[in-house]
């Protein structure tokens, strides 16, 4: 790698990303921002100021550009993110499963479209502000490994990178903390140094799931139905389905009952949802689809699995069933196994697959 060779940096506009930007130009590459234009906030009741790629955004990345003296240009993907995000993000619950939008934005806008731009300038490759970073093993495979700030890992949201992609990025944050990244941004005078961090879906104004879903398919989404337990006695009724998650408690309007009861799971062909208690959502097996291996193993194989961004991981082992689909059979019981939910399997920190849970 030759200290001048080209590298885009996608700048949402947040400090994470005006960092790596800057370090790489203090590193003496060449680089070139990038901010996508991903949702058109117009459509919202506000403006969406400080939340992931809104219009404010976009701004705070161009002044980033210009004090680091970087060029700067802005992509307007807004069909591209309604195809392949926003649909997915509905049908997924209009199925009754929980999706995770931000894996998806990642693999197909964030790095598919990115690296189709960047090749079109000339660009061999990409940076991004994620808080993990790349190894490659002894066969010359590449992973995805855990960031240093294990408050702030990213690398949950990256399980489905290919080879290709991994092999032409990079994470300059991979190995600072973050209080490291606000600090220097203060030094390099960057105007998003005290920015707020966005924790919401981009395009879901106020983590409002159910209204929005109700807008994009109508209050017919969400017809009455039953809450049934496990033996499928009626407790009471629902607004609609995709109000809910597995796992969840709040919202039920269950009362009278001796102990709390949760989701346990959403049968959305018969417009139902069964509640239990919390011991009813303790499971040790499950099946993943779509599974993208890094470093695929040769047969079953043992590994931390981490089933939604929070969780801790736990050790299970991993079994083919054929057509990219793997059973996972954990070592102990584990709750709120939500379908929809990526499935990532760990290795010391190491990424060595992952999929989406059936």
């Amino acid at each position: 790698m030759t200290c001048r060779e080209k590298i885009v940096v996608a700048m949402s506009g947040g400090v994470d990303s005006s960092v790596a930007a800057a370090l790489l130009k203090e590193r003496g590459r060449d680089v070139v921002g990038i901010s996508l234009q991903l949702w058109n906030y117009s459509q919202a009741a506000d403006s969406r100021f400080g939340t992931c790629c809104s219009l404010d955004d976009l701004a705070d990345a161009r002044r980033v550009a210009d004090c680091i003296g970087i060029p700067f240009y802005i992509l307007n993907l807004e069909r591209e993110f309604r195809r392949d995000v926003v649909d997915y993000f509905v049908d997924e619950y209009m199925k009754g499963r929980t999706p995770i939008p931000c894996t998806l934005c990642n693999q197909k806008l964030k790095f598919d479209e990115l690296f189709n731009k960047a090749e079109g300038f000339g660009f061999s490759r990409v940076a991004t502000g994620h808080y993990a970073s790349i190894v490659k093993d002894a066969s010359g495979r590449f992973a995805v490994r855990r960031g240093r700030d294990r408050a702030k890992d990213q690398s949950y949201f990256l399980f489905n990178l290919s080879q290709g992609q991994l092999s032409r990025l990079e994470f300059p944050l991979g190995d600072t903390e973050k209080g490291e990244v606000r600090r220097l941004a203060r030094a390099l005078d960057l105007t998003v140094a005290e920015k707020a961090e966005s924790h919401e879906i981009c395009f879901v104004p106020d983590n409002d799931y159910a209204g929005f879903i109700a807008r994009e398919r109508g209050e017919a989404a969400f017809a009455e139905g039953e809450i049934i337990d496990a033996r499928g006695e009626v407790l009471g009724r629902h607004s609609g389905y995709p109000s809910f998650t597995v796992g969840q408690r709040k919202g039920l309007n269950l009362g009278g009952l001796k102990e709390p009861l949760f989701v346990t799971r959403i049968d959305a062909e018969k417009n139902q949802v069964v509640a239990g208690p919390r011991r009813e959502l303790a499971r040790r097996r499950f099946n993943v689809m779509n599974v993208n291996w890094s470093l695929p193993p040769e047969g079953p194989v043992e590994a931390d699995v981490q089933i939604r961004y929070r969780h801790r991981g736990a050790p299970a082992t991993l079994t083919p069933l054929g057509e990219e689909r793997w059973q996972v059979m954990f070592a102990e019981p584990e709750y709120a196994i939500a379908p929809g939910q990526a499935a990532v399997f760990y290795r010391d920190d190491v990424v060595l697959g992952g999929g989406w849970i059936e």
